[in-house]
């Protein structure tokens, strides 16, 4: 009981307390508002009436009757005939009697022109029991590529493609035996030929036979520089030993 305090007394804790509400903010009016209420009664009130219209309503006798709607021709006043009017009078029959004129010319000229040739029909091929044709020229089965006046010689542009051809290889081989003769080219023999084509070919297997020996995991820059310095030996390798097995003449610089 003795660490027990009470609280202190005040008159103001006996007063209620005041609630104080949340005060919402005042209602959104659009500025238009009084002219949209004008528009809205000015065309509400214009079909206020006391009562429906006043309507002349239909007679009897004025229904609708078959045929009404279809257009007629006016019809004719009693005792009128038709006129006709003429502006000249045709000139006669000629009798049988009379000469006809002479000298007269039309714009097609009946004498001159020749009859008209039947056109013939065009040769096709049936190809199957239904009837399906097609043009007997297009169907492969006349000879009409033997026939024309270039048939077995040989093209323009094959013959221009040839003979330079032939021009290249012939300055080709006169700048060669120039070379040869001032002593500068020098030709391979056959023997050489093949004893560097081994050489080439040796060395290759060497190439391949180390590039086989690299370890499957490559994780290094050292490991991936080596592979490709392999891989590209072996490809200029690859491109020497071609060059020397297609040509079967070769030149070298004697220096």
């Amino acid at each position: 009981m003795s660490g027990f305090v009470y609280p202190l007394e005040s008159v103001y804790s006996v007063l209620p307390n005041e609630e104080i509400g949340t005060q919402k903010p005042p209602r959104y009016m659009s500025k238009f508002r009084p002219t949209v209420i004008l528009e809205h009664k000015s065309t509400k009130d214009v079909a206020r009436t006391m009562g429906p219209a006043k309507v002349e309503m239909p007679s009897p006798d004025k229904y609708l009757k078959k045929h009404s709607k279809e257009s007629r021709l006016p019809e004719k006043a009693p005792g009128l005939r038709e006129t006709r009017s003429y502006s000249a009078r045709k000139p006669p029959v000629p009798a049988r009697t009379d000469q006809p004129l002479m000298g007269l010319q039309t714009k097609r000229d009946f004498l001159k022109t020749a009859p008209a040739v039947p056109v013939k029909p065009r040769p096709t091929c049936v190809d199957t029991r239904k009837g399906h044709k097609q043009p007997l020229e297009n169907s492969g089965l006349l000879p009409k590529y033997i026939k024309k006046k270039d048939f077995g010689e040989v093209p323009e542009y094959l013959q221009q493609r040839n003979a330079e051809q032939r021009r290249a290889q012939e300055e080709l081989r006169n700048f060669l035996e120039e070379q040869k003769e001032q002593g500068a080219m020098k030709q391979l023999s056959e023997e050489e030929r093949q004893k560097i084509l081994e050489g080439l070919k040796k060395n290759w297997d060497l190439v391949y036979h180390e590039y086989q020996g690299i370890s499957l995991v490559i994780d290094t820059i050292t490991k991936k520089a080596h592979k490709m310095q392999l891989e590209e030996k072996m490809e200029q390798l690859h491109k020497d030993i071609n060059l020397i097995e297609r040509f079967k003449t070769i030149y070298i610089p004697q220096n």
